[in-house]
């Protein structure tokens, strides 16, 4: 700053040496920098001197210099009647209650680094990284170790339900408290610990993982824990810690499913015949998990007090309730059949279902709450459960694909050699390290105590739909194996049940073009709320504070913009040296440009930008992936910048920067921008096309990644750390497991025959019909041809696929006995 100050005085005092060219530098180094209003206003003032400006024109530049820097002046000129202006035309959105509700729930993390188009890169490259306590990895290394050999994929899905011994094991080993504090008789675990335990149930059963975590998610333990009263923690968490109760959370209803302000499910408060405060039910749901089995139901529904005897009005709001399953009046005992995938998910409903108004979460203070306690539940559920089952489900597609694509031969090559097969390989194995990546960052930070609900509708939007990606390559690879079902298939119900995964807690269409940038737009930019609240106050002060320097926010985004585009990023200092340098400035590159873009659309549209979804989902994906790659970076460092991972971190950064770049695309052809949308159609777009922050990862590096996938050893261990590992040879992938080791192990074998096929000695062919020769040519001895054998039948056994007698599948597909009693 001092400098800065140095340098006006000195072109006030060496008027000859002013050009245009130095001011043009002082302009953008201004901006670049950010410096405040006043320090405009000097430098403003000495260009004017400097060039000998008359009089008239510097009043003329101090009327307004004067009025922008005199608050109390500038209040009652400028803002107050700009106040009126916004207010009656609607520029700025209104919020409404529920949305007010869901904007406080979280905390801003961050996102609100990337908002900002002048992201703190450090602080980006520092967050936590989290590591197990010794206790978590105990219990992932024993009790969830010893569930997953207890449950069979296939017999789950043919069956419907686990075994008795499954389901009391659960119970055993609390595996319905992970999230319940030690002082009520369960674990007490982190968000890492809790997001590992169900990636490894997913990567042994879908069924499974789903089964554990959604009591362990958004539900009656986890409302308790934060807004139960001390008794109703008391009598509650202990029993469901240790599987005494089974509870189910009743939210979605046939006309409130995304919109639950609509939701008709009701309560009133009324007093009994003995005095009592009571509370009478009518609900009908539908989606519940686990609520057939359910012995205590968490219940959201619209609270009315007609005689206010709660003292809360006669329309308190939504409210949340434990209603014990057996009270007259609920129906369970039905499920729904969610395309076959076996876990409980169901309807329930309640006729004049009558409680004490002691069953609101959080007694009579909770009345009305219900919103907020949802809202503030989520944001930090959303960025544990489904993300974690994904992530369990893409590393199990690494191990299945890379060893499938290494034993699996055809034209006489392992079809992972094939450039065909290498595309979807690298897709896998890249999307795979960078949702690790965002899953280790995002725990880190929700152990630490932070609430991001942008972050975390980023990563259960982000970890579904790759994972939808990631399975559909599988499946491509896998190829006949991928699409016969049977024990040996491993990835068919991943591929069957990932719309589910999709459409739960909040449907990926609504997170994606309202939530992460409709909600983001307002809680992390810099000033956008706190001049919407100011509006809404009436507060001109506030207003004029915050309206000011969010003008000086977009007259420094759009400079910084165009300097970085045109260096493209090399002015940026980045935190780190190396390879990942360079990702680190094309960061900032990209935080500035969507920073700009992001007022560009919100002074474009105002209150309309929450109807123009299309375009709010291209700037959710910017601001997705900016988020992800930072995650990557942050990975790469916290793991100690291992040379044989940088293919994955180049593949993924490279993946995250071309999908910015296609949002920035389309941003730029659909914007409205009032007598500027021919600007960014044209001379912007071109140029962005010409200049592009990012372009698909290079053939070379999906190369190198499928590669890896390939190669048995301790990289291909830890990019797929922490799934369930089977040990018998009867199961599908430690057959796989057992084929690609004996490949690898024989391949130098494999070697000799190829090199004596290529000089003649031997002639092309099957390796086992070429051995009698070989032998007798003395081109490998004794030993290594049983090598060779023993290597091609495990070949064979692995890439075989199951096979039925016509009863036998009539038994396997018309099964489903329906074992409810196994979950009691």
């Amino acid at each position: 700053m001092q400098s800065l100050l140095e340098s006006s005085a000195f072109f006030i005092s060496l008027p000859g040496w002013l050009s245009w060219g130095s001011v043009v530098l002082i302009l953008f180094l201004f901006g670049y920098r950010g410096v405040p209003l006043w320090l405009w206003s000097v430098a403003g003032l000495a260009v004017l001197i400097g060039f000998g400006a008359p009089v008239w024109l510097m009043a003329i530049f101090l009327f307004p210099a004067i009025l922008l820097n005199l608050k109390p002046l500038r209040r009652v000129v400028l803002s107050a009647p700009l106040m009126k202006l916004l207010d009656a035309l609607k520029i700025l959105p209104a919020i409404s209650e529920t949305e007010q509700t869901a904007i406080d729930a979280g905390t801003v993390w961050v996102e609100g680094e990337l908002f900002s188009g002048k992201p703190d890169l450090k602080r980006l490259n520092s967050e936590i990284y989290p590591d197990l306590t010794e206790k978590e990895q105990e219990f992932l290394d024993g009790p969830v170790e010893e569930l997953c050999s207890l449950v069979s994929d296939w017999e789950v899905f043919r069956t419907k339900d686990f075994t008795p011994e499954a389901w009391r094991y659960m119970r055993e080993k609390r595996f319905f408290g992970l999230i319940i504090p030690d002082k009520y008789g369960g674990h007490g675990f982190s968000a890492n610990a809790h997001s590992l335990i169900v990636a490894k149930l997913a990567s042994r059963c879908g069924p499974l993982a789903t089964t554990v975590m959604v009591p362990n998610s958004l539900g009656p333990a986890e409302l308790l824990m934060h807004y139960g009263t001390e008794a109703q923690k008391n009598h509650y968490l202990p029993r469901l810690a240790r599987g005494e109760e089974m509870p189910c959370f009743a939210l979605t209803e046939p006309n409130a499913g995304s919109d639950a302000g609509a939701m008709e499910s009701s309560g009133e408060v009324f007093r009994d015949a003995n005095g009592e405060l009571m509370l009478k039910l009518n609900w009908d749901k539908r989606y519940i998990t686990l609520a057939a089995i359910s012995t205590v139901i968490g219940l959201a529904f619209k609270l009315y007090d007609p005689d206010n005897l709660l003292g809360k009005g006669k329309s308190p709001g939504i409210t949340a309730a434990l209603v014990p399953s057996d009270r007259e009046g609920v129906e369970l005992g039905k499920r729904h059949d969610p395309l076959g995938v076996p876990f409980y998910n169901c309807p329930t409903r309640g006729r004049d279902v009558i409680v004490p108004v002691d069953a609101i979460i959080g007694g009579v203070d909770g009345a009305g709450n219900g919103w907020r306690m949802l809202m503030e539940s989520l944001a930090v559920g959303r960025g544990i459960s489904l993300p974690a089952q994904a992530i369990g489900g893409a590393k199990m597609a690494v191990r299945t694909v890379g060893a499938y694509a290494a034993i699996r031969k055809q034209f006489g090559l392992n079809i992972g050699k094939f450039e065909g097969i290498e595309e979807p390989m690298a897709r896998v194995g890249g999307y795979t390290y960078l949702m690790d990546a965002a899953r280790g960052y995002i725990c880190g930070a929700l152990d630490a105590g932070a609430k991001p609900a942008v972050v975390t509708a980023i990563a259960k939007y982000n970890f579904t739909e790759l994972g939808r990606e990631i399975v559909n390559d599988a499946m491509d690879v896998l190829g006949g194996a991928g699409i016969s079902r049977g024990p040996r298939n491993i990835v068919a119900h991943s591929y069957i049940a990932t719309p589910i995964a999709i459409t739960v807690e909040g449907a990926n269409i609504l997170t994606r073009t309202l939530m992460i940038f409709g909600q983001g737009a307002i809680r992390s930019h810099p000033y956008a709320l706190k001049e919407i609240q100011a509006l809404m106050n009436g507060d001109s002060v506030q207003f004029d504070e915050h309206f000011w320097k969010h003008v000086g926010h977009v007259f420094e985004t759009m400079i910084r913009t165009l300097i970085l585009s045109v260096s493209r990023g090399r002015l940026v200092s980045s935190p780190v040296s190396g390879a990942a340098a360079k990702y680190h400035r094309k960061l900032a590159w990209s935080s500035a440009s969507f920073a700009f873009m992001a007022d560009m659309a919100l002074g474009s549209y105002g209150g309309a930008l929450k109807m123009k979804e299309k375009l709010a989902g291209r700037y959710a994906d910017i601001l997705s992936w900016m988020f992800l790659a930072s995650a990557t970076l942050r990975r790469y460092e916290a793991e100690g910048r291992r040379p044989e991972d940088l293919p994955f971190l180049e593949w993924s950064v490279e993946e995250s920067f071309h999908r910015i770049q296609v949002a920035f695309d389309e941003i730029f052809s659909e914007i409205e921008v009032p007598g500027l949308s021919w600007f960014f159609r044209g001379p912007v777009a071109l140029w962005s096309r010409m200049n592009r922050i990012g372009k698909r990862p290079s053939d070379s590096t999906g190369n190198k990644v499928a590669q890896a996938m390939q190669q048995a050893g301790e990289q291909r261990d830890r990019l797929t750390h922490g799934i369930y590992m089977p040990e018998s040879r009867t199961e599908a992938l430690a057959k796989y497991e057992y084929a690609l080791n004996m490949t690898q192990e024989s391949f130098p074998i494999y070697k000799k025959l190829y090199k004596a096929v290529k000089s003649g000695e031997l002639k092309k062919g099957n390796p086992l019909k070429q051995l009698q020769e070989a032998l007798s040519k003395s081109i490998i001895t004794s030993e290594e041809a049983e090598k060779v054998r023993q290597t091609e039948k495990a070949r064979f056994d692995a890439i075989l696929v199951d096979e039925f007698t016509l009863d036998q599948y009539h038994e396997n597909f018309s099964a489903g006995d329906n074992r409810t009693d196994a979950a009691e």
